[in-house]
């Protein structure tokens, strides 16, 4: 008897879940608990495992079809992988020319048969825009239409390898479940200098005139970016902090403090700790308003807003204000890669009460961030630049040094949050940064 493989229910508000990738095909073997399909729902985009051992006969759903939970999306046929292989109904494969056969990477997934359980096509994820959308913006990088599987990689990672041309097929991947990291790649462009690379590294990218469909998630990212400007009165201030002495003490402790907590030291649970200190002391910019009453929360649910290849999440450190600095670093390292490799679960990405987001990746000075709704404030980081500053010693002699500098834009809720506020807390974060005390280790 085959398994049927079910839509799950990911949130006990959550009842339909869209399939935006099929990473099996009918036929193929799989192993229980090995990936088997990737869905998005309006909390988080995730990857559903196989239930059990055997082999996939049948697609009952195809990509981009939204189906209601408990839908029998597949079936797998437990043990006897060769006899199911054989009677496999296979998914329609798209006509090809007489003198050349279609690869297997363009087959597409099975339809829907008749009588199948509420299931309706969605709009935003229709046609895979997301590898068109990568195709047309890192051509270089991008995968023929052979390759089985995606890339695993960061934005940042594929913007260094269209800089210098680079196919990331030929970089090794250390990273969980073979992701190229940044210093995969770097070490991979060390080493890796031949002619063929030159000429793609001075090869232009041609630009292709295309219309693709909204994926479900971008949609959804329209759709609330547009209701927090409706709903906020948006106001923002930058403040320009000097990092250098939290620069020193990460480049001091940051090989000790990985030995010892078995996670790498960043800047972000610095920011962290900073900003959480900053709320303790202005709790109005950890509030939010509820009808005509303004909410103030017991804890510090913190949001890390993170970029992924297909759109932004913003995962939830819970209770951060709870955690020593170590216990802050791991959860925030921890949901970032979960939400990367589609691990997070639709409660993790709910309840947020204050969010960080890191524009300055990219090497902006900074942003002017959209309040994350309901939350009532938000802090943009900017880039972290060395910069000539003033500085004025005791008897007030002023002296030109290099200083390690960043900016920082504070957006807020006017409503609830006046200027003043503002100002205050920034004050308090710009202190907490500059004239850090507090063990890390």
């Amino acid at each position: 008897m085959p398994t049927d493989v079910v839509m799950p229910q990911m949130g006990e508000s959550i009842f339909e879940g869209t399939i935006t990738r099929w990473l099996k095909q009918p036929g193929d073997v799989v192993r229980a608990d090995e990936p088997l399909f990737e869905i998005s729902t309006d909390k988080v985009d995730v990857e559903i495992p196989s239930p059990v051992t055997g082999t996939l006969t049948e697609i009952l759903v195809a990509e981009g079809v939204t189906a209601n939970v408990n839908t029998i999306v597949a079936r797998i046929a437990e043990g006897g992988a060769a006899d199911a292989t054989q009677s496999a109904p296979q998914a329609p494969t798209p006509q090809a020319p007489a003198t050349q056969a279609a690869p297997p990477s363009v087959q597409q997934s099975a339809p829907k048969p008749a009588g199948l359980p509420a299931a309706r096509p969605a709009p935003a994820a229709a046609s895979r825009p997301a590898a068109s959308a990568r195709a047309a913006a890192l051509s270089a990088t991008s995968l023929p239409a052979s390759t089985p599987e995606r890339l695993r990689s960061s934005p940042l990672v594929r913007r260094i390898a269209a800089e210098h041309g680079t196919d990331l097929r030929r970089v090794p991947g250390t990273g969980s479940a073979g992701r190229i990291t940044r210093d995969d790649l770097l070490r991979y462009l060390e080493t890796a200098s031949t002619s063929q690379e030159q000429n793609e590294a001075t090869a232009e990218p041609a630009l292709v005139e295309e219309r693709v469909p909204m994926t479900r998630m971008r949609a959804m990212i329209a759709d609330r970016m547009i209701e927090s400007r409706r709903t906020s009165a948006h106001a923002h201030t930058v403040f320009r902090i000097d990092m250098t002495r939290i620069v020193r003490l990460r480049e001091r402790e940051k090989a000790a403090f990985e030995a010892h907590h078995g996670v790498r030291l960043t800047f972000m649970p610095f920011i962290a700790a900073a900003a959480i200190a900053a709320l303790r002391r202005f709790p109005v910019l950890n509030a939010a308003i509820d009808g005509d009453a303004i909410q103030y929360h017991g804890s510090v649910n913190l949001g890390i807003a993170v970029a992924l290849d297909w759109g932004l999440i913003v995962p939830v450190v819970a209770e951060a204000d709870r955690m020593t600095f170590a216990q802050l670093a791991a959860s925030i390292a921890d949901l970032a890669e979960r939400a990367r490799t589609k691990k997070l679960k639709p409660e993790e990405v709910t309840g947020g009460t204050f969010t960080l987001t890191n524009s300055g990746i990219f090497g902006e000075e900074f942003g002017t961030p959209i309040l994350n709704q309901p939350e009532s404030a938000i802090l943009a980081i900017g880039g972290l630049k060395k910069a000539p500053v003033v500085l004025t010693d005791d008897e007030g002699n002023d002296t030109i040094a290099i200083r390690s500098v960043q900016h920082f834009c504070l957006g807020i809720d006017h409503r609830i949050i006046d200027g003043a506020d503002a100002g205050r807390f920034m004050t308090e974060f710009k202190r907490q940064l500059e004239s850090w005390r507090a063990p890390i280790l």
